[in-house]
């Protein structure tokens, strides 16, 4: 088998053969890897009474307390928690290894010395973004770099990327997985790719000139601001005539978002372009892709397994059915997770069997996919005194085929902490739109969702809402904004 082919190998088995064959490398990892050298989980482990030999099948993991974004996070008591989750080997517990012992006595010290440090010596970091809680540092080794090379290859191979494809890499750069997870993919699959560093380096209007100049046939970014781009080369009147693939990354995709950036494609040049988008966070270190829109995030067996849980009860529920996003890596070495919560939501759960799009046979995460802990405050705070669900706001919006894109506000009437709420949705109509026939229509869509009207409505053009949205400076788009002054003058 080709070292980077990972979907080939899983080809005819069941989802119990799956299943088994994860929880072998589990069992392998816990033994190996985990429990001698990650002080966090030797914790867990000794608290629970606990061993390896414990946890022989994925379904033994629910014995396995969560890991949550919390825990990760330093305290003053443990100032430097996160250094817990990276693997430390023990020299004495490599030296008693019969695997080392034999290598040394073949090959040498010294080789065995460089195999060690290729394994555990971390060379890179990632980094949450720290949009709702402080951000956290990942470590990789050169082990955990072969890893995302080959995540990389299979999201290239779900894609249907073609070796002559140019690639048009708009992620912001930073020690962020969206951004990465693109680069070791080219590398790795052996195709051109160009990255912008997306509008915070090269900004729209060098990033257009540079889609002038080499034609791609993906690009890949942020939803947000990949239609900002080519909304604006669509009015300038460019032209992009071999875009096969648009890959969406870094947010929730809605299907009106889909819809939108797919007419434009087709009003540049490209109308048989493929909107997809990917799934990723990096405590997994790495993303999974869809290979048509919406065919569901196609997961690498040997890398990770992912539970499903009722968040209420922290159960597992059946497959495909709605719950929350559990990650356990199988393999890695650095910083490493176990049962690590995402907060995500997802519709369709996760299921088995062939891809009915590609016939790949492995694990897919399939439905809508909210990302609670991305609006969280805002969520549970009343507005006029009535509890707002900004997910369905988000797809109102974004499904609105005459809006290009938004934001919404809240504030406090004359910015007085003690006065009445204000919710403002800023729109960015499309163009010969009738802005009093859309605005009825939000009002009506917004009483319908939450049993209120916005305060107004007010209408920008797409660099002024671009910029308020902080597109190019802020990691990500800011659609949701919270500027109600608290009684002591800040802003909530």
């Amino acid at each position: 088998m080709n070292a980077h082919d990972v979907f080939t190998r899983w080809q005819g088995k069941s989802a119990a053969a799956i299943r088994h064959e994860q929880g072998r490398m589990l069992h392998t990892l816990l033994k190996k890897q985990v429990l001698p050298f990650s002080k966090q989980y030797r914790d867990v482990f000794k608290a629970k009474g606990l061993t390896a030999g414990d946890i022989q099948s994925v379904a033994d993991l629910q014995k396995i307390p969560f890991t949550t974004k919390q825990d990760l996070l330093n305290t003053d008591e443990r100032p430097k928690r996160i250094r817990d989750y990276v693997l430390v080997p023990e020299e004495q517990v490599l030296k008693k290894r019969p695997e080392v012992f034999l290598k040394a006595m073949a090959r040498g010290r010294a080789a065995v010395k460089r195999d060690l440090e290729f394994e555990y010596r971390p060379v890179f970091m990632i980094s949450t973004t720290g949009r709702s809680a402080d951000s956290v540092p990942f470590l990789l080794t050169r082990y955990d770099l072969a890893n995302l090379e080959r995540a990389g290859f299979g999201l290239c191979d779900v894609f249907g990327t073609r070796e002559d494809y140019r690639v048009l890499n708009m992620f912001p750069y930073a020690p962020h997985l969206g951004f990465w997870q693109v680069h070791y993919a080219c590398m790795n699959y052996n195709v051109f790719g160009l990255s912008t560093g997306g509008g915070k380096v090269m900004g729209t209007d060098r990033s257009i000139q540079i889609m002038e100049r080499i034609q791609p046939e993906a690009i890949v970014g942020m939803p947000t601001f990949l239609y900002h781009l080519l909304r604006r080369a669509e009015a300038e009147g460019k032209r992009f005539e071999r875009i096969d693939a648009v890959i969406l990354g870094g947010d929730k995709v809605p299907d009106g978002m889909r819809k939108k950036l797919a007419e434009l494609c087709a009003e540049l040049g490209s109308p048989n372009a493929r909107v997809m988008a990917t799934y990723g966070f990096t405590e997994a270190r790495m993303a999974w892709g869809e290979c048509g829109p919406a065919t569901g995030y196609h997961i690498i067996p040997d890398l990770a397994y992912i539970e499903i849980i009722d968040p209420a009860t922290g159960k597992v529920v059946e497959d495909g059915k709605p719950g929350e996003i559990v990650f356990t890596a199988l393999d890695g070495r650095g910083s490493l997770v176990l049962r690590y919560r995402t907060g995500d939501f997802i519709d369709g759960g996760l299921v088995y069997g062939e891809c009915p799009h590609c016939g790949r046979n492995v694990p897919r995460l399939v439905g809508k996919i909210g990302r609670e802990s991305e609006v969280r405050e805002m969520r549970f705070d009343k507005v006029k005194g009535t509890l707002v669900d900004f997910n369905t706001l988000e797809h109102l919006l974004d499904d609105e085929e005459e809006i290009g894109t938004w934001q919404i506000e809240l504030r406090k009437m004359n910015d007085d902490p003690l006065d009445l709420d204000e919710l403002i949705l800023h729109v960015q109509g499309r163009s010969g739109i009738d802005e009093m026939l859309l605005s009825n229509r939000l009002n009506q869509k917004f009483k319908a969702a939450t049993n209120m009207h916005p305060n107004r409505i007010e209408y920008h053009s797409l660099d002024a809402l671009s910029r308020m949205q902080g597109l190019g400076v802020e990691m990500k788009e800011q659609r949701l904004v919270d500027n109600r002054v608290k009684t002591n003058g800040s802003a909530k």
